[in-house]
């Protein structure tokens, strides 16, 4: 922590501009050394142009340089920037100098974890910062940016204070038992579990979070020449499957990517389902259905123009809440049975003319809207295997109440919930944790 770091903190390649961070005790006087503002010297809080210059005092490159002064900057420490021309070799001749002028190269994550270890941020907040930097989409995006703002570390402390007024009730109830009354105590100890379970459970939902981190998937299924193929076409809004009359033109998996609610949607379009003895449509089918049976959504799209045929009933009769059936064709007289379909929501649809799009993709987002929702998400696998840790105790002493156990063997497993809790934020982490969660960060962040 006493050392003065520095690396670059933009992508490497060709770029516009390129910076050089530099965090710690000497980053004023290294500064100094390496940028020359064309007039005076840089003032604190202020962008100046100027060069970045040599040992000798040899102009190397046009650059701007920034001092922003410890504790208000990034790390709390001092913080100076030299934002000069883009470009592996100019970025890597800058740093270069820099390290000359006496920093140490940064280690992964570092310029972070002094954020971090000088109590700018927590270890969720920390967490966010690559969640940011990584994100797949706006959903992610915005996920990170609540969970950087603090949105994850005041449910947990929340989460955490119900558990201390929980011990403290059972403590109580322990010190002077002829004041609490020990069956009222034990119902205020459920009623508060249960609180507390159901805030963890739905910021921590793994699906949720990781149709956030990662997208979802959307297969379109059906048997041959219902219209998937047009219907993804439609969907994307240009001409990227092949459509024919012809029944098995769809021979294999064909896969596009779509944002619905900010969410990446990889839609799927799939080849018809039919017994054959075709060798590579047989392929295809099986593709087909290991695509329906990995979807998080599917939509089944049925020829409104026909009569259910097998292979129709086959796929009605496994579809489940993920399924959202598809009447196709609806430019023609209806002949389906859509009561077939009664336990499922539907839409009717022509891919063609375009009719019922609007309500196809107004039902796709209200399937995959509940995961970008704008409240407090849990979404780093460290973070929910804790929180998964901390339901499994609270639901531990929600069953031995519930089964008469005393009050103190709940509070055990309650105090495993609370130090499961506190592992999210780093506030009883083990520096091995920590080593490991800035390992994983790039180098200048």
């Amino acid at each position: 922590m006493g050392d003065t770091i520095a690396a670059i903190a933009t992508a490497r390649g060709e770029a516009g501009v390129a910076i050089v961070r530099i965090s710690g005790p000497q980053a004023q006087r290294i500064l100094g050394e390496c940028f020359q503002a064309a007039r005076g010297n840089v003032a604190p809080g202020r962008l100046c142009y100027g060069h970045v210059v040599d040992g000798q005092g040899e102009a190397m490159d046009e650059a701007m340089g920034v001092l922003m002064k410890g504790p208000a900057s990034y790390t709390r420490e001092d913080v100076a920037e030299i934002q000069c021309h883009g470009g592996e070799v100019n970025a890597q001749r800058v740093l270069r100098r820099v390290l000359e002028a006496g920093a140490r190269l940064a280690e992964p994550g570092e310029f972070t974890r002094r954020a971090f270890e000088n109590g700018r941020m927590d270890l969720s907040q920390a967490e966010a910062v690559m969640a940011l930097v990584g994100a797949k989409g706006q959903a992610a995006a915005r996920a990170a940016v609540r969970q950087m703002s603090g949105g994850v570390s005041q449910l947990v402390e929340e989460a955490a204070k119900g558990i201390l007024d929980m011990l403290s009730l059972i403590e109580a109830g322990n010190d002077f038992p002829e004041e609490v009354e020990e069956q009222a105590a034990r119902d205020q100890l459920l009623r508060d579990i249960r609180q507390v379970y159901r805030a963890l459970q739905r910021a921590g939902d793994p699906t949720r979070a990781r149709l956030v981190r990662s997208g979802a998937v959307a297969a379109l299924c059906g048997r041959p020449n219902t219209g998937k193929s047009s219907l993804m076409n439609a969907l994307l809004e240009y001409q990227r499957a092949i459509v024919t009359n012809q029944p098995g033109t769809t021979r294999d998996t064909l896969t596009e990517t779509m944002e619905v609610e900010g969410l990446p949607v990889a839609l799927t379009d799939t080849a018809g389902q039919r017994d054959c003895a075709d060798q590579a449509e047989r392929i295809g089918v099986d593709r087909a259905r290991q695509a329906e049976e990995q979807a998080d959504l599917v939509l089944l799209v049925l020829d409104g123009s026909q009569s259910a045929q097998p292979e129709d009933l086959d796929m009605i009769s496994r579809a489940d809440q993920r399924y959202l059936a598809v009447i196709n064709k609806c430019d023609r007289p209806l002949v389906f049975d859509v009561n077939l379909v009664k336990h499922l929501e539907r839409v009717s649809t022509c891919a063609l003319n375009g009719a019922g799009m609007d309500q196809l993709r107004a039902a796709i987002r209200r399937r995959l809207s509940g995961a970008a929702s704008e409240e407090a998400l849990i979404t780093g696998e460290r973070q929910l295997a804790l929180c998964a840790q901390a339901l499994q105790r609270l639901e531990s002493a929600r069953t031995g109440l519930e089964a008469g156990f005393p009050a103190d063997v709940a509070a055990v497993d309650l105090q495993g919930a609370l130090e499961a809790l506190w592992s999210i934020t780093g506030k009883n982490a083990r520096e091995s944790v920590i080593d490991q969660v800035f390992s994983r960060f790039c180098v200048g962040k």
